[in-house]
């Protein structure tokens, strides 16, 4: 089975790190190619064709002003990937709290009466 184009969908484009690494940029505040740039030490060539991976599956939404472009996070697109790893979210809490009781069981169980030095010797 042919695997699907990293420009094919939301969940696709957001499998490349550099793509995550720009919508977590983009997440505080709109910027310029240039802002993104300099802020992940990317180069300038590289940052466009991923902007424009996430412009074509709707991550990312553009706002030209003068000779700039500004990009920003599209939320409403964004919230179908959230509400998945939400799902992944739910089961490790699940899982970190099952590691945390039998923990708490066996930190009980073991506990033993600490006596002091002085007490030792008394006996």
């Amino acid at each position: 089975m042919a695997r699907a184009a990293t420009t094919s969908d939301a969940f696709n484009a957001v499998a490349e790190p550099r793509r995550r690494e720009i919508l977590t940029c983009l997440a505080v505040r709109e910027r310029t190619v240039g802002e993104i740039v300099a802020i992940l030490r990317l180069d300038q060539p590289s940052v466009s064709k991923h902007l424009r991976v996430l412009r074509n599956v709707g991550l990312v939404h553009v706002r030209c002003q003068g000779r700039q472009k500004f990009y920003r996070t599209n939320a409403e697109a964004i919230r179908p990937l959230h509400e998945w790893a939400g799902t992944f979210e739910r089961y490790w809490r699940h899982q970190l709290n099952r590691v945390k009781e039998r923990a708490e069981e066996q930190a009980g169980a073991g506990k033993t009466e600490i006596r002091k030095p002085e007490d030792k010797e008394r006996s």
